[in-house]
């Protein structure tokens, strides 16, 4: 039973239905399948199956991700917009979702093009890929905090979704995602038949979704439409909004340091690409382990110390890598431990950071009287756009200025600065992360009570 008899618009003021709880996080692993496959396999595809220049292809999707990043801003603005009877995530989930899986079967598709049409095709084609998922994706994180003001059940929704992302997109994706295609038939008819099969997936995991969401509009009062200009008011009145931005774009350039530079470190500074999988199956399943416990931690320690154990934990399995790749750099049970200690990390970060999102809309309601959950989640998935680009962007740079050589036994210095992007910049993004949290995130779990107490109109227990 839906209980909103309060002023807030959160629909559950305690515990969530289980029937709500799992058919939305269900709603992640078809998601995730999508992103999963394009981060996955989309650049291979269009430079080893259609066959579209790879310098083409790294400039395009530079460029692609910094428009889809800003463009996360104009679809939260939307949302928060949006007036229905179906309230106003359902009706752009269900659009969304539709027009994403067609798209995204486009992009699987060879129409036989050649030359500037094949360009032309793989720029405009990736692109609304990236907007379609946009309009699905925006919606999908801002149902959260306007499930429930509970803490423990909302730690619980924020990290069942996760765990069917990782699900998704590791474990299948990135797990068996090359054998699959294998199985289906390779080359181009693998690809095809893969990812016909996920986009039915992605609109049945949907489906299971969004039939059991809540659907009732409880923002109902008439306000005036949020415009582009009033993004920026929303991010300066919102302080903890700033700070929770920044402590999470801080962690996400170590992740995606992490990620972008762990092949040329197992290849060329273990000097054995297979150790690649010994780390990554490893850190993929310890990455669930994260989430998993993520919400036992905050209940038997608090958000604060889940969240130091989330910036401790990466950089002990980093040093002990570094370590390893001087003394043993093929050592499996090392370099699999590394891995669990560092993802384990990042899987509480995860949960964390989903949490301090949720926890700034209701701040956001508290100091300035609106939600604005599409603004404050676009910020999130910007966030993790620009980040990829730039950090992409970066490693390029620093492997072209030190010298880097494909297939090729490498100096001292690429080495070296291989060495520093995968161990030492992650380190220092973490450590920098916990600072910003510890000094400027003042949304402890004393104070989101007095928060959730205010905008509800119910008491503070003392």
């Amino acid at each position: 039973m839906e209980n909103n008899n309060s002023k807030s618009s959160v629909v559950y003021q305690g515990k969530i239905p289980g029937r709500v709880k799992y058919s939305f996080a269900f709603g992640a692993l078809g998601k995730d399948l999508i992103y999963g496959m394009i981060a996955t396999f989309s650049m291979i595809y269009f430079t080893d199956i259609i066959k579209v220049a790879p310098a083409f292809i790294g400039t395009m999707f530079f460029v692609a991700k910094i428009w889809d990043a800003f463009n996360d801003l104009f679809m939260g603005m939307i949302v928060d917009n949006t007036r229905s009877r179906f309230g106003k995530f359902v009706p752009w989930l269900v659009i969304g979702t539709l027009i994403n899986a067609f798209v995204f079967v486009i992009v699987f598709t060879d129409f036989h093009l050649s030359g500037v049409s094949l360009c032309v095709f793989a720029s405009v084609i990736y692109v609304l890929w990236g907007m379609t998922y946009t309009i699905m994706d925006i919606p999908y994180w801002s149902v959260i905090p306007n499930l429930t003001s509970d803490p423990q059940e909302r730690e619980k929704v924020s990290v069942l979704p996760r765990i069917f992302a990782s699900i998704g997109q590791s474990l299948i994706i990135a797990g068996f995602g090359v054998q699959i295609i294998k199985g289906l038939g390779g080359d181009y008819t693998g690809y095809h038949r893969f990812a016909l099969i996920i986009a039915a997936t992605f609109i049945f995991t949907m489906a299971v979704c969004v039939l059991n969401l809540p659907k009732i509009q409880h923002d109902v009062d008439k306000k005036d439409k949020m415009k582009f200009k009033d993004i920026f008011t929303v991010i300066k009145k919102n302080d903890q909004l700033r700070w929770a931005v920044l402590l999470i774009l801080l962690y996400n350039v170590a992740i995606q340091a992490i990620m972008g530079v762990a092949t040329y470190y197992f290849s060329y500074v273990c000097n054995d690409a297979g150790m690649l999988s010994a780390f990554m199956i490893s850190a993929s399943v310890a990455e669930v382990v994260g989430l998993l416990i993520f919400p036992k931690v905050t209940k038997i320690l608090s958000r604060k110390k889940a969240f130091l154990m989330a910036c401790v934990l990466p950089p002990i399995g980093l040093i002990l890598l570094l370590v390893v790749g001087f003394v043993c750099p093929t050592n499996i049970p090392l370099t699999a431990i590394a891995g669990v200690i560092v993802k384990t990390g990042t899987g509480l970060e995860l949960g964390c950071a989903t949490v301090f999102l949720a926890d700034v809309v209701d701040y956001g309601e508290y100091v300035l009287g609106n939600r604005n959950e599409g603004v404050v989640f676009s910020l999130q998935t910007l966030i993790v756009k620009l980040t990829a680009a730039f950090t992409s962007l970066a490693i390029g740079f620093v492997l072209e200025l030190t010298g880097y050589v494909p297939n090729a036994v490498q100096s001292f210095a690429t080495q070296n600065s291989i060495r520093i992007l995968m161990c030492v910049v992650p380190t220092v993004g973490v450590i920098l992360a916990y600072v910003v949290f510890k000094s400027k995130y003042k949304l402890s779990d004393e104070f989101m009570k007095k928060v959730v107490a205010k905008i509800t109109g119910s008491v503070v227990e003392e």
